[in-house]
């Protein structure tokens, strides 16, 4: 019962943690931010700015509900895997959403392992 709890306690907290992160760094693009829009000039993404926020806190926010977290999981990870191709065709660091990326499949698999690994079998 104790180690059901422990893991109930991780995945609320990693779901916040990663939930927290993507969302404050979707709300930096969609403001404007210095330090984001700096990235987004180098790519050369400027005028898009405020979309890919508004999309990065879209996904993550569909992400963070369980009756949404299939497609959200989906969309973010497109996303990131994106905004990694874009990082490594400028000789970027991927990194940057690399490390975001592997937290939520990380949160994904403690969250519905099925995601993974397909529906448990009924066969005996």
């Amino acid at each position: 019962m104790a180690i059901k709890n422990l893991k109930k306690i991780i995945i609320i907290g990693l779901t916040s943690l990663v939930t927290l992160m993507v969302s404050f760094s979707g709300f930096m693009k969609a403001i404007h931010s210095q330090w984001s829009v700096e990235g987004l000039v180098r790519f050369n993404l400027l005028n898009s700015a405020t979309v890919l926020g508004l999309m990065e806190m879209a996904f993550i926010i569909l992400f963070a509900f369980s009756k949404t977290m299939r497609i959200g999981f989906i969309l973010i990870s497109c996303y990131l895997a994106g905004a990694m191709a874009t990082e490594l065709s400028h000789d970027g660091s991927m990194l940057n959403p690399g490390i975001p990326l592997v937290l939520i499949w990380v949160t994904a698999f403690l969250r519905d392992e099925s995601l993974f690994l397909g529906p448990p079998s009924t066969l005996k």
